[in-house]
C-alpha cells in the first residue's frame, strides 16, 4: 500500500539538498518502500529580483560579517562531507530567484520527471554553482532531464504558473510552515529539516509493517 510524501523544498536550500541525500539513501536501502513522492514550492527568498543579487552581498546582508558566513557554513559542509555531497561554495556567484526553478519542478510533475529535475536543480545550484535563476541552465536542466527543451522555452517566455506558484507557496506559509524542507506524510504527519537517514528507515519500515 502507497504513502503519500510531500515535501515542501527550495533548490537553494542547503538543508533540503541535504534532506534529500539522506532521503535518498534511505530509499536506496529500502527499495520497495510505499512513498509515492511529490514536491512543492516553498521559495526561501519569495521577494528576489528575477536576476537574484550578488551572493557576498545576499549572505552579508542576512547573516553579517565574513565570519559569521563562514561559521552558517560550518555544518553545512560537515553534513555534506558526512554523505559525500559535492558542494561547490566557492562556485556560487549568485543568489538566484527560484520561481521559475519552481515552475519547472512543476511541470515535470506533469510529465513524471519531477525527481531528476529536483535532483538537477540541487546538483547545478551546490555541485556546480550555476545559476538555476538562468533560463538557459533551466532548459539545459529539462531537457537532459527528459523534458521538451522548446516547450519548456515556451513556457518560461509566459506567465504559466507564475500566480499559482505564488499562491502555493503563500499558502503552506499560512498553514504554518516556516522553513525547509517540510514533510507531509500520508497527508497526516509533519516532519521539519532535513531528518537522518534512520529516521526514514525507521518510518519505511514502521509503515510498512503497519500494513503487512
Amino acid at each position: 500500500m502507497s504513502t503519500k510524501l510531500d515535501i515542501f523544498s527550495d533548490p537553494v536550500c542547503p538543508w533540503c539538498y541535504i534532506g534529500k541525500a539522506r532521503l535518498d539513501r534511505a530509499l536506496e536501502q529500502r527499495p520497495d518502500h510505499p512513498f509515492v513522492i511529490e514536491w512543492h514550492p516553498y521559495m526561501l527568498n519569495p521577494t528576489m529580483p528575477p536576476e537574484g543579487m550578488d551572493r557576498r552581498e545576499y549572505l552579508q546582508a542576512k547573516f553579517g560579517p565574513p565570519e559569521e558566513v563562514a561559521r552558517v557554513h560550518v555544518p553545512i559542509a560537515e553534513a555534506c562531507a558526512e554523505l559525500g555531497l559535492p558542494l561547490a561554495l566557492e562556485k556560487m556567484e549568485r543568489n538566484p530567484s527560484t520561481l521559475n526553478a519552481h515552475r519547472l519542478i512543476h511541470w515535470a510533475g506533469l510529465e513524471g520527471r519531477q525527481s531528476a529535475v529536483v535532483s538537477a536543480l540541487f546538483r547545478a545550484n551546490f555541485a556546480e554553482g550555476r545559476d538555476i535563476g538562468d533560463s538557459e541552465v533551466l532548459l539545459d536542466i529539462a531537457e537532459k532531464s527528459g523534458l521538451d527543451r522548446a516547450m519548456i522555452e515556451r513556457l518560461l517566455d509566459s506567465d504559466a504558473d507564475v500566480a499559482e506558484t505564488r499562491q502555493r507557496d503563500a499558502e503552506i506559509r499560512e498553514r504554518g510552515l516556516r522553513g525547509v524542507p517540510g514533510f507531509l506524510l500520508g497527508r497526516q504527519y509533519v516532519l521539519t529539516g532535513a531528518q537522518p537517514v534512520e529516521t526514514w528507515l525507521d518510518l519505511i519500515d514502521q509503515i510498512s509493517a503497519a500494513s503487512a
